[in-house]
């Protein structure tokens, strides 16, 4: 670390914007400098410390190097002794003060004001030699020097700084082949060291010639591997491999969100619960997730057997309506429960009196890879009528987006682990036929989630702090009451028109009873169709624009009466109705069960608490 200067005093040398200059006057607040063409400036003297570059390179009084915390630890003491030994004649030789005392008398000898740099080194060299320690002027300089720029870590010797690593004994050309062939593994299956091995020995072959470079030893090069490869899962999973190699090549840096909104991020992932589909078959089914930046606010999710861009649409509206209470749930769950400031909302919007505790939140910019349903038209659309800024993650980046990642993760290991039908994350982590295993309907499931996020609104997260209490981690609703309030503004929710025009169209004719026929998804060219509009991931019915009232009717989804469901797969291989899951069903777990969580309890929710 360089000596910083105590003054800055004429006839001072400076190095200013590239080139050198002598102090020749001050004036309160200003500096006169000369260059060595005799061309004069003058410079504000807070502009002139603060400038890129500035450094003082000649000065008559100068303040010891200030010290580095921890920079002689792990060092050996004969060095560290050795280190303070230079250090305390060195302060002597530039200070003229023992040790640097500042309050102590100056040595005759070694008065800066009286003799110059070289007078004071000779003496320095002169006392040394009575005192026993043959140090030459070269060595005094050179020590000199180093303790002026590096500070005590100049002292030590230059062997014991290096830090010891398993490459430094070795062929360069040896190590530099290795790390070719192993950043070269990325994409590549996993293969054995012996492999990788001959591969160098090709490789070294090809660049300087057969025999000319001399591999290490087996065990010296499974060494040499482990000590490059450090971190890079070499021998590993290959997609935890390449998972690695997606990182960026820098330091991570942190997104910031200071209000709700104003940063989401939405993605889509596979959940691991098989689920009985709308079709009687039994397979896993997608989870679509959006979440708050600033709060950690699953702001709306939804489970369809594949993700689409109309699912994606509405998850944006969801987010930005009051999410009910259903029938059976607590009332510890609804909004006037909660934290959130319950009062200013509804004051905005009465829906919010039978709402659950999950804040409303307007989406400002939404973060999304780049899956066909996030770069649709679709969506595309769905936010410039809303107003959102739409920004595309980079190309296999899943770190520009690690909230949702990290979030979705979470469903799956605090919901999905606790719910009839879990398959494991993986197939070396699957049990025997989990299709054979009792299954919620994908419309169950989806109410069953809708109220863990309820209680996940509740619980304290990790990453929500406040920077006066950092030890206490908040909920998400007690970062959101903190922000909105901060923000100076509530978000006003969609009106129920505006709800459904984001639905996906269909073309029906509507009867007395309810709509009929097959849909079209195209504007038929004959009369009689109207306009209506659905929600695919719930089944409370179906809207309808009315050409009278310009607006939507809704009316509730009927299904054909008498009309036996398709036979399940499972049913056919197995002969277990999987449709039925009925409480005493051996297959279906029984309430109340010691591993079942609190609110997540399999049970038979109502058939229009959708």
């Amino acid at each position: 670390m360089p000596a910083r200067p105590q003054l800055l005093s004429l006839g001072d040398r400076v190095r200013y914007e590239g080139r050198e200059h002598t102090v020749a006057a001050l004036h309160g607040t200003s500096v006169r400098l000369v260059d060595d063409t005799q061309a004069a400036s003058v410079v504000l003297l807070g502009h002139l410390l603060a400038s890129e570059g500035f450094t003082v390179l000649s000065t008559s009084l100068s303040r010891p190097p200030l010290p580095e915390a921890g920079v002689l630890e792990g060092l050996p003491e004969e060095a560290v002794q050795r280190a303070e030994w230079w250090r305390r004649h060195l302060t002597e030789l530039l200070t003229g003060r023992p040790d640097g005392d500042t309050n102590g008398p100056v040595r005759a000898e070694y008065d800066p004001t009286v003799h110059s740099l070289r007078q004071r080194e000779l003496a320095k060299v002169a006392e040394l030699r009575d005192c026993g320690e043959a140090v030459g002027l070269s060595t005094l300089r050179r020590m000199r020097s180093r303790f002026e720029n590096e500070g005590v870590a100049g002292l030590v010797d230059g062997r014991l700084r290096k830090p010891a690593t398993g490459t430094s004994r070795a062929d360069p050309r040896v190590v530099e082949a290795i790390v070719k062939v192993a950043g070269s593994r990325t994409d590549e299956p996993t293969v054995s060291a012996q492999v990788l091995r001959r591969r160098v020995e090709r490789l070294l072959a090809a660049e300087h010639g057969a025999g000319v470079v001399r591999m290490p030893s087996r065990a010296a090069f499974y060494r040499l591997l482990e000590a490059v490869s450090a971190g890079q899962h070499l021998f590993g999973s290959a997609r935890t491999r390449r998972s690695l190699g997606k990182q960026p090549k820098r330091m991570f840096g942190q997104l910031n969100s200071a209000r709700p909104g104003e940063v989401m991020e939405i993605d889509s992932t596979p959940l691991d619960v098989m689920v009985i589909q709308d079709d009687g078959t039994v397979d896993r089914c997608e989870l679509t997730g959006l979440i708050d930046l600033a709060t950690r606010t699953l702001a709306a999710v939804v489970l369809r057997p594949s993700t689409k861009a109309v699912d994606a649409a509405l998850l944006l509206a969801r987010a930005m309506t009051p999410e009910p209470v259903r029938p059976g749930w607590s009332d510890a769950l609804r909004m006037s429960r909660s934290v959130l400031p319950y009062a200013s909302l509804l004051s905005l919007d009465e829906r919010l009196d039978k709402a659950a505790a999950v804040p409303v939140i307007v989406p400002e910019t939404v973060v999304s890879d780049h899956g066909k349903a996030f770069i649709s038209d679709n969506f595309r659309n769905a936010c410039r009528h809303l107003g959102i800024s739409f920004q595309p993650a980079h190309p296999d980046t899943p770190t520009d987006r690690p909230h949702i990642e990290r979030t979705l993760g979470s469903v799956s290991t605090m919901f999905a682990q606790y719910v009839a039908g879990y398959t494991g994350r993986s197939a070396e982590m699957r049990g025997k036929d989990p299709s054979a295993q009792a299954a919620w309907s994908i419309h169950e499931l989806q109410e069953l989630l809708q109220e863990w996020i309820v209680i996940w609104q509740a619980r304290p997260h990790d990453g929500l702090r406040d920077p006066l209490m950092p030890d206490r981690p908040l909920s998400p609703n007690e970062k959101y009451a903190a922000l909105v309030s901060a923000a100076g503004y509530v978000p006003v929710a969609l009106s129920p028109e505006e709800y459904i025009q984001l639905m996906p169209r269909e073309w029906r004719v509507i009867h007395r009873s309810g709509p009929r026929g097959r849909a079209r998804s195209r504007r038929p060219d004959t009369g009689g169709l109207q306009d209506t509009r659905h929600r695919p991931s719930e089944r409370r019915g179906v809207g309808h624009r009315t050409p009278q009232q310009g607006g939507h009717a809704q009316r509730p989804r009927q299904h054909p009466p008498g009309r036996p469901p398709r036979r399940p797969v499972a049913r056919r291989r197995r002969g277990l109705h999987r449709a039925a899951v009925r409480p005493g069903h051996p297959a279906h777990p029984q309430p109340g069960r010691a591993d079942q969580r609190p609110g997540l309890q399999p049970r038979r929710l109502p058939h229009g608490g959708g």
